[in-house]
């Protein structure tokens, strides 16, 4: 999005922009359609490489109302792909709250994905943990959430059912997939900076798993759009622990980066029976 371009003031603006960016999506990938999205979080980039077959890739700021992200391990590309029989696009980064766009930016290519046809959307991302049997590395299917941003990306009289947001249907496919996978509530904070040791300890208490930066706001704007949710988060760090060793981004990262890979293969066996 340029600088003289003003952000979407509603959701039907929302909407509108993201049809016109799905429209060059579909140019660009000569594709009819896609039938799912995938946002890779933190680290999660090499999960592309055994998600499925390459297609085309192309900067995301070359669609309209996109921009490019500034945080860490964030790529601003998106790759269509194909994940079987299925034809998949793939954002390799995603932009973030506290990176003062605002909540219409954060889930932009969540709506352009679904604009273009995407009924499925999987949201992976990395979180610190805020249980001791969450340990590093472990991944986490999400099965609800805490949006603690004070931000939505609707604006208007637009209400919307989250009761089911993480669809019951595709959890129980990734359970099949893998049977050892945990189950979490992840509690979205606006950022960047991480919470302190009291502010942790409420979250626990409160309900929540594992604690991040994304994936609410998508899951909001997804579920408005009628997309089934898919929900996954590798634990990067023990959150809770921080109060004893502070934390280190090279480390976390390095953490979900090591799993990446794994990840992608399994996204690939969950789209191949959704």
């Amino acid at each position: 999005m340029s600088e003289s371009e003003q952000p979407p003031r509603s959701t039907r603006e929302a909407r509108t922009l993201a049809e016109e960016a799905a429209k060059e999506l579909l140019t660009r990938a000569g594709a009819d359609s896609f039938d799912a999205l995938v946002v890779l979080g933190s680290g999660w980039e090499a999960a592309a490489d055994t998600l499925g077959t390459d297609d085309i890739e192309f900067d995301a700021v070359d669609l309209p109302g996109f921009v490019q992200p500034t945080a860490e391990g964030h790529s601003g590309r998106i790759r269509s792909m194909w994940v079987g029989d299925k034809r998949v696009v793939v954002f390799m980064g995603r932009v973030h709250l506290y990176e003062g766009h605002g909540p219409m930016a954060a889930v932009h290519a969540v709506r352009t994905g679904i604009a273009a046809g995407a009924r499925t959307a999987v949201l992976t991302g990395s979180a610190g943990s805020l249980r001791a049997d969450f340990s590093p590395g472990q991944p986490v299917l999400l099965r609800d959430h805490v949006n603690l941003t004070a931000a939505s990306p609707l604006a208007g009289a637009d209400f919307v059912d989250l009761s089911e947001a993480y669809s019951p249907r595709l959890r129980e496919i990734t359970r099949q997939v893998d049977g050892t996978l945990a189950e979490g509530v992840y509690v979205t904070t606006s950022g960047p900076q991480l919470q302190t040791p009291a502010e942790l300890q409420l979250l626990r208490q409160a309900g929540a798993d594992v604690v991040g930066r994304s994936i609410a706001l998508e899951t909001i704007a997804a579920v408005e759009m009628g997309a089934e949710v898919l929900g996954l988060a590798i634990v990067s760090n023990d959150a809770l622990g921080a109060m004893i060793e502070p934390f280190r981004k090279e480390r976390a990262l390095e953490v979900v980066t090591r799993r990446s890979r794994e990840l992608g293969e399994l996204i690939q066996r969950v789209l191949g029976d959704a």
